[in-house]
């Protein structure tokens, strides 16, 4: 079983006397690469006057992001009760005043 998994292995993994050796690490990307770090946030530098030019996307994902959150807001705080219980209330409430018969608790007065 260890043997057929191993033999399918681009380079398989060869025993020698005293140790194990892997002949190569294989990588997707074509290698390792790192970025080492700048110190800047987002590797971008502050510009020499002190204000920030924004890039054409960032306006519309702000509108796009906020907003989207505020009408799925709107739209949960509007949404119709479903829920079973509710239903049941209501079809109680229906039942006994057919019946006749009152459906609100009154305590007994003293």
């Amino acid at each position: 079983m260890i043997r057929a998994g191993l033999s399918s292995l681009p380079r398989p993994i060869t025993a020698s006397s005293s140790r194990f050796s892997v002949v190569s690490k294989r990588f997707a990307s074509h290698g390792p690469s790192y970025n080492p770090p700048s110190g800047y946030l987002f590797g971008e530098r502050p510009p020499k006057d002190g204000k920030r030019v924004k890039e054409t996307w960032e306006n519309i994902y702000y509108v796009g992001m906020f907003g989207g959150m505020a009408l799925a807001a709107v739209i949960i705080a509007y949404k119709p009760d479903t829920s079973i219980q509710t239903w049941a209330l209501k079809e109680a409430r229906a039942r006994l005043d057919a019946k006749g018969e009152e459906w609100e608790y009154k305590p007994k007065s003293a």
